[in-house]
């Protein structure tokens, strides 16, 4: 197969050939091409996104909430009361924000700022953020370690606690995927320092939203998309391990986090309330994030969220029946804390 082209300028004729289009077109350049086909419309997908809703990525936030993602991190209140009685605080997932993760499309403020308060009203509401994005196409992303996240989760809280001398008040966690194995491997840290220890001591109760206890296929996508696309200034390849199947860190992290469940109540501490909810819609191009049997625990309540992965976070009024149901977990064991006249350990 070929074609034949004359040189206006001269007599001279030349033949070209070419080689056959299968042996071009293999299997590995099909997927490829298909990786950078779904990058471009994600990109573009995002850029739609910003121009109708005004959110603008994770450099940006609605006009109370952070300008930059630098100032993203750490722990911010979003509802306070007088005299609260619990400490609800809410950590997002990979590539997540401590805002945003929790504002359904088109609101101006998370969930748990809104909603929230109405039913547990003696409740001081806390966000937490860090590093989890895994790459970027601009900003260079942290090379931090689940490790390192979940020591900075506990300083953070217990810094907070001890300013306002609040480090005795039982602490609810509502966990978004892999925020929800930060928070397992922050409870289970072995630390002599008294005031992390007083984090797992005063944990209450967890909600895990999409938790891949057990791994997720999303470490295959975003490790797979790393390296085919060659323009991120770095990836984070440690979070990405951890959410393989058969990650080290992750069975690490859940050896530890269940051994120290079972140790508390040789310490004398009361147990800590655990409910998974799992997601029960597809995400469109991927399928189901965290598969069920991944999101559950053995043992503790499953509760299904009728969402995909990334919006099983995002509740727009109190009439939402997935809003009710987290919503009403929590309310449950706040009312449990008052009855029982549990405000934290002596």
């Amino acid at each position: 197969m070929g074609y034949t082209y004359k040189d206006s300028d001269s007599n001279n004729t030349t033949k070209h050939t070419s080689a056959p289009v299968a042996a071009i077109v293999t299997p590995s350049v099909v997927v490829s091409l298909a990786i950078v086909i779904l990058v471009c419309y994600l990109c573009w997908r995002h850029k739609r996104k910003c121009k109708y809703t005004g959110v603008a990525g994770d450099a940006e936030s609605s006009s109370n909430a952070e300008s930059s993602s630098k100032t993203a991190f750490g722990i911010k209140l979003l509802h306070d009361v007088e005299d609260a009685v619990v400490d609800i605080i809410f950590i997002h997932g990979l590539g997540g924000h401590r805002e945003r993760t929790w504002r359904a499309n088109g609101a101006s403020n998370p969930w748990p700022q809104t909603l929230l308060p109405s039913k547990v009203p003696n409740a001081r509401i806390l966000t937490f953020g860090y590093g989890a994005d895994v790459a970027d196409w601009v900003r260079m992303v942290s090379a931090n370690s689940l490790g390192n996240h979940a020591m900075n989760l506990l300083t953070a809280i217990a810094t907070y606690r001890e300013e306002d001398k609040t480090n005795n008040r039982p602490i609810i966690f509502v966990c978004h995927s892999l925020g929800g194995l930060l928070c397992e491997d922050a409870l289970s840290r072995q630390r002599p320092d008294k005031h992390i220890k007083r984090i797992s001591e005063c944990t209450r109760a967890v909600a895990f939203l999409g938790t891949p206890h057990h791994g997720s296929d999303l470490a295959k996508w975003a490790e797979t998309l790393a390296k085919t696309i060659g323009v991120f200034k770095r990836v984070n390849t440690k979070l990405l391990a951890v959410l393989k199947r058969d990650s080290e860190v992750l069975a690490r992290v859940q050896d530890s986090f269940h051994t120290m469940i079972m140790s508390r109540r040789q310490d004398g501490l009361p147990p800590i309330a655990i409910t998974c909810f799992f997601e029960q819609v597809p995400l469109s191009n991927v399928g189901l994030v965290v598969p069920s049997h991944s999101a559950i625990l053995p043992g503790y309540m499953p509760i299904g969220i009728h969402k995909n992965h990334s919006d099983m976070t995002k509740f727009r009024g109190l009439d939402d029946d997935d809003f009710k149901a987290v919503a009403g977990e929590i309310r449950r064991w706040v009312k449990e804390l008052e009855e029982e006249g549990d405000f934290g350990p002596l």
